[in-house]
């Protein structure tokens, strides 16, 4: 969308009227979507093959929405009336998929962008792929939190006899069948990969390092998010914290008592500091209370055949999985600009965090999931649309003489 072609010297050169978006995610999506309401086009490169590859490539087959899908969905068009409460993976990606047919989004796919710099003199953002160089006005960063797998140096870990996957390649429990497996990580992922193991009889060992929240899915029938984002309206944070702890604890109980340590802060204010998320519990606590998934203390050192722990423990295990999470990919791309830490996320904290210097602008570094991405795309959408003119777009001549410079 929004862009023409040019070729000289057998290099490709692609003028962008609008902004490039880089990153084909619900990020960018939406983004593209409230940019078209607003009459600007727009181009996303995506370097893989299809939309929103995180969740059709790399999650698990029983992944669900943690959250009620009105807080899930994205700007301009919900999801279908006849979804669940939950939307399930496959019905999430169809949403997404009928979202950029009803908005005629056209990503670029398999184009990975090797570096974007910001070229001062000519006042253009210079976005280089495999094979292409896109120009334009204004870049917008909408590969997230989540691009690459976190893979933690465990010691020992090479000299393990059996297989490492992370939960990227993670599809089912189904392959582990019998096994006894190393879970290391107890967020979200890792309690749910942990479930699903016990469904196939495999033995899963959980490995929890760290403190964690784990807060119930639903409290008196309603979302435990959804009640959290209404008192918070009306009541001081760490009222609403203490609270949630205080049910939790009534509908849980001690989670301490199985393993899992509370955080002195409480599970929002954690969150926004941090963006440490809570575990919202869908039936691993159950499991862990009955041996089912046994927790372990931190991973001192893999063996060849098993895992010695922190509190002194060893034991025998036949394949590892990796619940360690993602993170930013921004530092590996992009060029000559200090908006971004070293861990790929924008410097300035949310609301703020969505628009930098020089037309750059980051949609999906909120920390907080969807609802985060819809602000921050409607909030970039209008400030472009401010600026937009069509009649702006660049000359023949000037992507001439970008090539030549």
């Amino acid at each position: 969308m929004g862009s023409s072609k040019l070729h000289q010297n057998d290099a490709n050169c692609v003028w962008v009227d609008g902004p490039i978006i880089v990153g084909a995610g619900p990020s960018g999506l939406a983004t593209s979507a409230c940019l078209t309401q607003q009459g600007v086009p727009s181009l996303i490169l995506e370097k893989s093959d299809c939309l929103a590859s995180l969740w059709q490539l790399r999650t698990y087959d029983r992944l669900k929405l943690h959250l009620p899908k009105q807080f899930c969905e994205l700007p301009l068009l919900g999801f279908p009336h006849n979804f669940p409460k939950y939307p399930n993976k496959h019905q999430f990606i169809s949403y997404l998929e009928s979202y950029a047919g009803h908005f005629s989004i056209q990503p670029r796919f398999n184009q990975a962008v090797q570096s974007a710099d910001y070229d001062h003199i000519l006042g253009f953002w210079r976005v280089k792929t495999q094979d292409s160089e896109y120009i334009s006005r204004w870049l917008i960063t909408a590969t997230g939190e989540n691009a690459e797998p976190v893979i933690p140096d465990i010691p020992g870990i090479n000299k393990f006899n059996g297989s490492v996957v992370h939960t990227s390649s993670y599809k089912s429990g189904s392959e582990f069948k019998n096994q006894r497996v190393l879970v290391i990580g107890c967020g979200n992922s890792g309690m749910e990969v942990s479930l699903d193991l016990c469904r196939y009889n495999a033995i899963p060992h959980m490995a929890v390092r760290n403190t964690v929240h784990v807060l119930p899915r639903e409290m008196f029938g309603f979302s435990t998010f959804g009640i959290a984002m209404a008192l918070i309206k009306w009541f001081p944070l760490w009222l609403v914290d203490k609270f949630l702890l205080l049910v939790a604890n009534f509908i849980l109980g001690n989670t301490d008592q199985v393993g899992l340590r509370r955080p002195k802060t409480g599970p929002i204010e954690l969150k926004n500091v941090t963006g440490k998320t809570p575990v919202l519990d869908v039936g691993a606590l159950s499991q862990i209370k009955s041996g089912e998934i046994k927790v372990m203390g931190g991973v001192k050192e893999i063996t060849g055949h098993g895992a010695k722990f922190m509190d002194g423990q060893e034991k025998e295990i036949d394949s590892i999985i990796l619940a360690t999470g993602y993170k930013s990919n921004v530092p590996t791309w992009l060029k000559g600009c200090d908006f971004f830490n070293k861990d790929g996320m924008p410097k300035t904290p949310f609301p703020n965090g969505w628009k930098a210097e020089k037309g750059l602008y980051t949609v999906g570094f909120t920390r907080r999931g969807l609802l985060g991405t819809a602000s921050d795309a409607v909030k970039i959408a209008r400030d472009i649309a401010r600026q937009w003119r069509p009649n702006d777009s660049c000359s023949n001549s000037h992507v001439i003489l970008l090539k030549e410079t």
